[in-house]
């Protein structure tokens, strides 16, 4: 017989396939609890990295709202000083005006 079918010992029974079967089976259910356990984790680590994104995103939107605030007060000081400038700028000009009015009098007098 084996002569005549020289493969004969490399055929599969039902036996070998059952049992082949049942071995991938169980490599199946264990590839399936891993992949379990890493969506497990996986899930946490996300869950952690948000947490994180919030509480950055929170001290970001509070220094935003510090440099908002600092750049208000930056503003006013420089409006304040615009002001004063304005006011100083004036003080000069109006009397350098008028002396400058009566030195055209006094030389149109003269002339």
């Amino acid at each position: 017989m084996e002569e005549r079918y020289p493969h004969l010992p490399e055929l599969a029974t039902q036996g070998h396939v059952r049992e082949s079967e049942l071995r991938l089976q169980k490599e199946i259910e264990q590839v399936r609890a891993e992949i379990e356990r890493v969506r497990a984790e996986l899930k946490l680590d996300i869950e952690q990295v948000r947490s994180a994104l919030r509480e950055s995103e929170l001290r970001l939107q509070k220094g935003i709202e510090q440099v908002r605030a600092e750049l208000k007060l930056d503003i006013e000081q420089v409006r304040a000083e615009v002001a004063r400038t304005k006011v100083d700028l004036l003080k000069w000009i109006v009397p350098l005006m008028f002396a400058q009015v009566a030195a055209i009098a006094a030389l149109v007098k003269l002339l």
